[in-house]
């Protein structure tokens, strides 16, 4: 594996908000991360090289309960504003929960992120800006 859990924890400490975002995929994926998932409910992140071999941050809070239904169109709005800047991190998290948004999955290789409910479901995916 060509990239430890404190390299990426070092250039996620430069992101402020979501508008920061698409440098930071940058980073990672020159670190060698291919891709990676992170849970809402504790903020772990399992970050992945190209042979599926992974480090995880492990649990970064106490637990929150994401809600029984996803309301897409208010997640976007929340989101959009995310992207632009507008919320921090432990919002935006809040943001998913209350919208029944359980994760998302980060592939750096076709530069997406989706978005998926309590069953796993892909709610949205959307491209990220390089």
């Amino acid at each position: 594996m060509k990239f430890t859990i404190d390299e990426i924890k070092t250039v996620h400490q430069k992101v402020k908000s979501g508008a920061d975002f698409p440098k930071y995929i940058q980073q990672i994926k020159n670190l060698g991360v291919s891709h990676y998932t992170t849970l809402v409910a504790d903020g772990n992140t399992k970050y992945f090289d190209i042979e599926n071999n992974f480090v995880e941050t492990g649990k970064k809070y106490d637990v929150l309960k994401i809600a029984e239904n996803v309301n897409i169109e208010n997640f976007k709005t929340r989101l959009k504003l995310h992207q632009q800047g507008g919320t921090d991190y432990p919002t935006f998290c809040k943001d998913c929960t209350e919208n029944g948004v359980e994760g998302w999955k980060m592939d750096l290789n076709k530069m997406t992120c989706t978005y998926f409910d309590k069953n796993q479901n892909d709610i949205l995916t959307e491209q990220v800006p390089s």
